[in-house]
Protein backbone atom coordinates (compact mmCIF):
# COMPACT_ATOMS: atom_id res chain seq x y z
CA UNK A 1 0.00 0.00 0.00
CA UNK A 2 1.42 3.99 -0.63
CA UNK A 3 -0.48 6.87 0.38
CA UNK A 4 -2.15 6.55 -3.26
CA UNK A 5 -4.44 4.39 -2.26
CA UNK A 6 -5.51 6.92 -0.01
CA UNK A 7 -5.86 9.62 -2.67
CA UNK A 8 -6.55 12.84 -0.84
CA UNK A 9 -8.65 11.77 1.62
CA UNK A 10 -7.46 10.43 5.58
CA UNK A 11 -9.52 7.15 5.24
CA UNK A 12 -10.89 5.02 1.91
CA UNK A 13 -13.28 2.33 2.40
CA UNK A 14 -11.33 -0.29 -0.35
CA UNK A 15 -13.98 -2.55 -2.77
CA UNK A 16 -12.03 -4.75 -4.23
CA UNK A 17 -10.61 -7.06 -4.31
CA UNK A 18 -12.42 -7.34 -1.28
CA UNK A 19 -13.74 -5.03 1.04
CA UNK A 20 -11.29 -3.32 3.30
CA UNK A 21 -10.63 0.07 4.93
CA UNK A 22 -7.25 2.06 4.93
CA UNK A 23 -5.91 4.52 6.67
CA UNK A 24 -3.21 6.90 8.22
CA UNK A 25 -1.49 5.32 11.71
CA UNK A 26 -1.75 8.53 13.52
CA UNK A 27 0.26 7.35 16.56
CA UNK A 28 3.24 6.79 13.59
CA UNK A 29 3.06 10.63 12.36
CA UNK A 30 5.53 12.98 11.94
CA UNK A 31 8.61 10.30 11.64
CA UNK A 32 7.12 7.92 9.49
CA UNK A 33 3.65 7.54 7.55
CA UNK A 34 2.17 4.06 8.09
CA UNK A 35 -0.89 2.79 6.02
CA UNK A 36 -3.53 0.94 7.94
CA UNK A 37 -5.40 -1.92 6.40
CA UNK A 38 -8.42 -3.29 8.45
CA UNK A 39 -10.24 -6.12 7.31
CA UNK A 40 -13.00 -6.35 10.49
CA UNK A 41 -14.95 -4.20 12.84
CA UNK A 42 -12.71 -5.52 15.23
CA UNK A 43 -9.55 -3.98 13.61
CA UNK A 44 -11.24 -0.65 12.87
CA UNK A 45 -12.61 -0.67 17.28
CA UNK A 46 -8.99 -1.55 17.85
CA UNK A 47 -7.37 1.55 16.17
CA UNK A 48 -10.09 3.96 17.38
CA UNK A 49 -9.12 2.35 20.92
CA UNK A 50 -5.40 3.16 20.66
CA UNK A 51 -5.78 6.44 18.73
CA UNK A 52 -4.22 5.55 15.44
CA UNK A 53 -7.27 6.50 14.65
CA UNK A 54 -8.55 9.91 16.31
CA UNK A 55 -10.19 13.39 15.78
CA UNK A 56 -13.80 13.62 15.81
CA UNK A 57 -15.24 13.83 12.33
CA UNK A 58 -12.88 10.94 11.54
CA UNK A 59 -13.96 8.77 13.70
CA UNK A 60 -17.92 9.28 12.36
CA UNK A 61 -16.56 7.98 9.28
CA UNK A 62 -14.61 4.75 10.61
CA UNK A 63 -17.58 4.23 12.38
CA UNK A 64 -19.26 3.74 9.59
CA UNK A 65 -17.00 1.65 7.82
CA UNK A 66 -16.56 -0.62 10.50
CA UNK A 67 -20.47 -1.93 10.01
CA UNK A 68 -19.74 -1.69 6.26
CA UNK A 69 -17.00 -4.50 7.20
CA UNK A 70 -18.86 -6.08 9.68
CA UNK A 71 -21.99 -6.53 6.92
CA UNK A 72 -19.54 -7.66 4.03
CA UNK A 73 -18.28 -10.72 6.68
CA UNK A 74 -21.29 -11.05 8.03
CA UNK A 75 -22.27 -15.03 7.75
CA UNK A 76 -26.14 -14.07 8.16
CA UNK A 77 -29.08 -15.91 5.84
CA UNK A 78 -31.84 -13.71 6.97
CA UNK A 79 -32.56 -9.72 7.71
CA UNK A 80 -32.96 -10.22 11.44
CA UNK A 81 -29.83 -12.40 11.82
CA UNK A 82 -27.56 -9.84 9.63
CA UNK A 83 -29.25 -6.36 11.72
CA UNK A 84 -28.08 -8.42 14.74
CA UNK A 85 -24.43 -8.69 13.38
CA UNK A 86 -24.66 -5.36 13.00
CA UNK A 87 -25.82 -4.19 16.31
CA UNK A 88 -23.20 -6.45 17.76
CA UNK A 89 -20.67 -4.70 15.96
CA UNK A 90 -21.79 -1.06 16.82
CA UNK A 91 -22.08 -2.43 20.43
CA UNK A 92 -18.13 -2.85 20.15
CA UNK A 93 -17.05 -0.09 18.27
CA UNK A 94 -18.95 2.35 20.88
CA UNK A 95 -17.20 0.83 23.63
CA UNK A 96 -13.86 2.32 21.98
CA UNK A 97 -14.42 5.98 22.91
CA UNK A 98 -17.15 7.32 25.04
CA UNK A 99 -16.77 11.37 24.12
CA UNK A 100 -16.97 12.10 20.35
CA UNK A 101 -20.41 12.55 19.37
CA UNK A 102 -19.81 11.87 16.02
CA UNK A 103 -19.10 7.86 16.33
CA UNK A 104 -22.40 7.80 18.18
CA UNK A 105 -24.31 9.29 15.47
CA UNK A 106 -22.90 7.58 12.09
CA UNK A 107 -23.68 3.87 14.13
CA UNK A 108 -27.09 5.15 14.76
CA UNK A 109 -27.86 6.45 11.34
CA UNK A 110 -26.64 3.46 9.59
CA UNK A 111 -28.68 1.17 11.99
CA UNK A 112 -31.41 3.42 11.42
CA UNK A 113 -31.21 3.35 7.75
CA UNK A 114 -30.38 -0.45 7.41
CA UNK A 115 -34.01 -1.23 9.54
CA UNK A 116 -35.69 1.04 7.30
CA UNK A 117 -34.24 -1.20 3.88
CA UNK A 118 -36.57 -2.83 2.44
CA UNK A 119 -35.31 -4.07 -0.91
CA UNK A 120 -34.24 -7.63 -0.14
CA UNK A 121 -32.25 -9.30 2.12
CA UNK A 122 -29.12 -9.71 -0.78
CA UNK A 123 -28.70 -6.02 -1.03
CA UNK A 124 -28.29 -5.09 2.36
CA UNK A 125 -24.61 -5.45 2.85
CA UNK A 126 -24.24 -3.03 -0.09
CA UNK A 127 -26.43 -0.91 1.21
CA UNK A 128 -24.85 -0.41 4.46
CA UNK A 129 -21.58 0.00 2.63
CA UNK A 130 -23.04 2.86 0.30
CA UNK A 131 -24.58 4.21 3.61
CA UNK A 132 -21.02 4.17 4.76
CA UNK A 133 -19.20 5.93 2.10
CA UNK A 134 -21.97 8.71 1.99
CA UNK A 135 -21.46 9.56 5.49
CA UNK A 136 -17.56 9.96 4.70
CA UNK A 137 -18.27 11.92 0.91
CA UNK A 138 -20.59 14.23 3.20
CA UNK A 139 -18.28 14.96 5.79
CA UNK A 140 -15.68 16.08 2.98
CA UNK A 141 -18.90 18.69 1.95
CA UNK A 142 -19.10 19.64 5.03
CA UNK A 143 -15.66 20.82 6.36
CA UNK A 144 -15.31 22.33 2.79
CA UNK A 145 -18.02 24.52 3.79
CA UNK A 146 -17.20 25.46 6.98
CA UNK A 147 -13.61 26.55 5.74
CA UNK A 148 -15.65 28.85 3.42
CA UNK A 149 -17.97 30.15 6.54
CA UNK A 150 -15.33 30.57 9.04
CA UNK A 151 -12.98 32.43 6.43
CA UNK A 152 -15.57 34.91 6.85
CA UNK A 153 -13.93 35.68 10.58
CA UNK A 154 -10.13 35.77 9.01
CA UNK A 155 -8.04 38.75 7.75
CA UNK A 156 -5.39 39.46 5.71
CA UNK A 157 -2.43 39.12 8.22
CA UNK A 158 -4.39 37.63 11.10
CA UNK A 159 -2.40 35.19 13.41
CA UNK A 160 -4.49 32.42 14.53
CA UNK A 161 -4.28 29.92 17.53
CA UNK A 162 -5.45 26.33 17.53
CA UNK A 163 -4.84 23.69 20.34
CA UNK A 164 -5.18 20.08 19.38
CA UNK A 165 -5.29 19.08 15.96
CA UNK A 166 -8.70 19.86 13.55
CA UNK A 167 -6.94 19.58 9.93
CA UNK A 168 -7.68 16.77 8.11
CA UNK A 169 -6.09 14.34 9.87
CA UNK A 170 -8.64 14.51 12.20
CA UNK A 171 -11.36 14.48 9.01
CA UNK A 172 -12.40 12.47 5.94
CA UNK A 173 -10.45 15.42 4.14
CA UNK A 174 -9.57 19.27 4.69
CA UNK A 175 -10.15 19.64 8.25
CA UNK A 176 -12.49 21.82 10.63
CA UNK A 177 -10.24 24.89 12.22
CA UNK A 178 -7.79 23.93 10.07
CA UNK A 179 -10.47 23.44 7.14
CA UNK A 180 -10.57 27.49 7.84
CA UNK A 181 -7.03 27.91 7.22
CA UNK A 182 -7.01 26.36 3.93
CA UNK A 183 -9.79 28.31 2.89
CA UNK A 184 -8.50 31.76 3.90
CA UNK A 185 -5.12 30.62 1.89
CA UNK A 186 -7.32 29.51 -1.39
CA UNK A 187 -9.34 33.03 -0.42
CA UNK A 188 -5.47 34.84 -0.92
CA UNK A 189 -4.94 35.66 2.82
CA UNK A 190 -1.98 35.29 4.41
CA UNK A 191 -2.11 34.18 7.53
CA UNK A 192 0.27 32.83 10.16
CA UNK A 193 -0.51 30.10 12.92
CA UNK A 194 0.80 29.09 16.74
CA UNK A 195 -0.04 25.40 17.40
CA UNK A 196 0.06 24.12 20.90
CA UNK A 197 2.11 20.86 21.40
CA UNK A 198 -1.56 19.66 23.34
CA UNK A 199 -0.19 17.18 26.03
CA UNK A 200 -0.27 14.37 26.48
CA UNK A 201 -0.75 13.06 23.16
CA UNK A 202 1.11 15.78 21.23
CA UNK A 203 -1.58 16.14 18.34
CA UNK A 204 -0.34 19.65 18.04
CA UNK A 205 3.56 18.78 17.85
CA UNK A 206 2.94 15.61 16.17
CA UNK A 207 0.31 16.26 13.70
CA UNK A 208 -0.98 20.08 13.15
CA UNK A 209 2.15 21.18 12.63
CA UNK A 210 3.26 18.38 10.25
CA UNK A 211 -0.32 19.18 7.88
CA UNK A 212 0.27 23.01 8.01
CA UNK A 213 4.17 22.87 7.61
CA UNK A 214 3.23 20.42 4.69
CA UNK A 215 0.52 23.01 3.02
CA UNK A 216 3.03 25.57 3.27
CA UNK A 217 1.39 27.58 6.09
CA UNK A 218 3.75 29.36 8.50
CA UNK A 219 3.40 27.88 12.01
CA UNK A 220 5.34 28.30 15.52
CA UNK A 221 4.84 25.57 18.18
CA UNK A 222 4.13 26.10 21.49
CA UNK A 223 3.86 24.46 24.77
CA UNK A 224 0.34 24.45 26.17
CA UNK A 225 1.35 26.51 28.83
CA UNK A 226 2.86 29.50 26.84
CA UNK A 227 -0.86 30.17 25.81
CA UNK A 228 -1.48 33.12 28.41
CA UNK A 229 1.92 34.69 27.27
CA UNK A 230 1.26 35.09 23.45
CA UNK A 231 -2.07 35.86 24.24
CA UNK A 232 -0.35 38.85 26.76
CA UNK A 233 2.23 39.79 24.09
CA UNK A 234 -0.28 40.18 21.36
CA UNK A 235 1.03 37.76 19.42
CA UNK A 236 -2.48 35.87 18.37
CA UNK A 237 -5.80 37.92 17.57
CA UNK A 238 -8.24 35.04 17.01
CA UNK A 239 -8.46 31.40 18.14
CA UNK A 240 -9.84 28.37 16.15
CA UNK A 241 -10.65 25.08 17.66
CA UNK A 242 -12.45 21.96 16.63
CA UNK A 243 -14.98 20.36 18.92
CA UNK A 244 -15.76 16.52 19.95
CA UNK A 245 -18.85 17.70 21.00
CA UNK A 246 -21.32 20.37 21.11
CA UNK A 247 -24.27 20.52 23.34
CA UNK A 248 -26.94 22.43 24.37
CA UNK A 249 -24.53 24.91 27.08
CA UNK A 250 -20.98 23.71 26.28
CA UNK A 251 -17.96 22.75 23.49
CA UNK A 252 -16.32 19.17 24.71
CA UNK A 253 -12.80 19.38 23.34
CA UNK A 254 -9.09 18.20 23.44
CA UNK A 255 -8.63 19.11 27.39
CA UNK A 256 -6.56 22.43 27.50
CA UNK A 257 -9.29 23.88 25.34
CA UNK A 258 -11.41 25.67 28.41
CA UNK A 259 -7.99 27.20 29.78
CA UNK A 260 -7.34 28.41 26.16
CA UNK A 261 -10.81 30.15 25.84
CA UNK A 262 -10.73 31.69 29.46
CA UNK A 263 -7.24 33.27 28.48
CA UNK A 264 -8.75 34.24 24.91
CA UNK A 265 -12.01 36.02 26.83
CA UNK A 266 -9.76 37.76 29.34
CA UNK A 267 -7.73 39.01 26.60
CA UNK A 268 -10.82 39.88 24.20
CA UNK A 269 -9.11 37.51 21.78
CA UNK A 270 -12.38 36.14 19.77
CA UNK A 271 -12.78 32.45 20.48
CA UNK A 272 -13.80 30.76 17.71
CA UNK A 273 -14.83 26.69 17.36
CA UNK A 274 -15.34 24.89 13.94
CA UNK A 275 -17.15 21.61 13.67
CA UNK A 276 -19.98 20.04 11.55
CA UNK A 277 -23.44 19.41 12.36
CA UNK A 278 -22.50 15.82 13.43
CA UNK A 279 -20.78 16.65 16.32
CA UNK A 280 -23.96 18.86 17.82
CA UNK A 281 -25.31 16.98 20.60
CA UNK A 282 -28.61 19.07 21.76
CA UNK A 283 -30.07 16.33 23.61
CA UNK A 284 -27.71 16.95 25.89
CA UNK A 285 -26.01 19.53 28.54
CA UNK A 286 -22.02 18.63 29.79
CA UNK A 287 -23.70 17.57 32.83
CA UNK A 288 -24.77 14.51 30.51
CA UNK A 289 -21.70 13.48 28.87
CA UNK A 290 -18.81 10.89 29.90
CA UNK A 291 -15.52 12.38 29.91
CA UNK A 292 -13.06 9.66 28.96
CA UNK A 293 -10.44 9.02 31.04
CA UNK A 294 -7.26 7.84 29.26
CA UNK A 295 -4.36 6.13 30.78
CA UNK A 296 -1.81 7.18 33.40
CA UNK A 297 0.77 5.87 30.71
CA UNK A 298 -0.06 8.92 28.68
CA UNK A 299 1.57 11.26 31.39
CA UNK A 300 3.52 9.44 33.33
CA UNK A 301 5.79 8.59 30.09
CA UNK A 302 6.83 10.07 26.46
CA UNK A 303 6.96 6.90 24.40
CA UNK A 304 8.34 4.06 26.22
CA UNK A 305 9.98 6.46 29.12
CA UNK A 306 9.26 7.29 31.77
CA UNK A 307 9.38 10.81 33.17
CA UNK A 308 7.49 10.17 36.83
CA UNK A 309 8.22 8.74 39.92
CA UNK A 310 6.49 4.87 40.31
CA UNK A 311 3.20 5.10 42.16
CA UNK A 312 2.32 8.57 41.38
CA UNK A 313 -1.39 9.78 41.21
CA UNK A 314 -2.59 10.33 38.00
CA UNK A 315 -5.48 12.04 36.76
CA UNK A 316 -6.37 11.88 32.89
CA UNK A 317 -9.28 13.54 31.22
CA UNK A 318 -9.23 13.61 27.87
CA UNK A 319 -11.04 16.36 27.32
CA UNK A 320 -12.41 19.25 28.99
CA UNK A 321 -15.60 21.82 28.80
CA UNK A 322 -16.24 25.05 27.64
CA UNK A 323 -19.20 27.24 28.33
CA UNK A 324 -20.86 28.74 25.81
CA UNK A 325 -20.34 32.30 27.52
CA UNK A 326 -16.42 31.63 26.27
CA UNK A 327 -17.16 31.18 22.67
CA UNK A 328 -17.43 34.06 20.12
CA UNK A 329 -18.76 31.86 17.15
CA UNK A 330 -19.58 28.41 16.57
CA UNK A 331 -18.71 27.63 12.35
CA UNK A 332 -21.10 24.41 10.86
CA UNK A 333 -21.25 23.86 7.31
CA UNK A 334 -24.68 25.80 7.55
CA UNK A 335 -22.67 29.09 8.34
CA UNK A 336 -21.75 31.09 11.06
CA UNK A 337 -23.76 30.17 14.62
CA UNK A 338 -23.34 33.96 17.51
CA UNK A 339 -24.90 34.41 20.85
CA UNK A 340 -28.39 34.44 20.28
CA UNK A 341 -28.22 31.13 18.52
CA UNK A 342 -26.87 29.24 21.63
CA UNK A 343 -29.25 30.80 23.46
CA UNK A 344 -31.93 29.02 20.83
CA UNK A 345 -29.68 25.57 22.61
CA UNK A 346 -30.66 26.52 25.86
CA UNK A 347 -34.05 27.11 25.26
CA UNK A 348 -34.59 23.23 24.41
CA UNK A 349 -33.33 22.47 27.67
CA UNK A 350 -36.41 24.23 29.18
CA UNK A 351 -38.88 22.88 27.06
Amino acid sequence: MSLKDLGNRTIVLRRTPKLTVITIDQTKLPQETVLLEMENHYDVAEAIRTMKVRGAPLLGAAAAFALALAAYNSKAKTKENLMSDLKKAATTVRATRPTAANLFWALDRILDRATGYNDGFEGLAAFVADEAQRIADEDVAANRSIGVHGAELVRDGDVLLTHCNAGALATVAYGTALGVVRAVLEQGKRVKVFATETRPLLQGARLTTYELRRDGVPVTLITDSMVGYIMRKRLVNKVVVGADRIVRDAVINKIGTFAVAVLAKEHKIPFYVAAPKSTFDLTRTSDEVTIEQRSPDEITHIGMQRIAPEGISVLNPAFDITPLEYVAAIICESGILYEDDFRKFKAKQDD
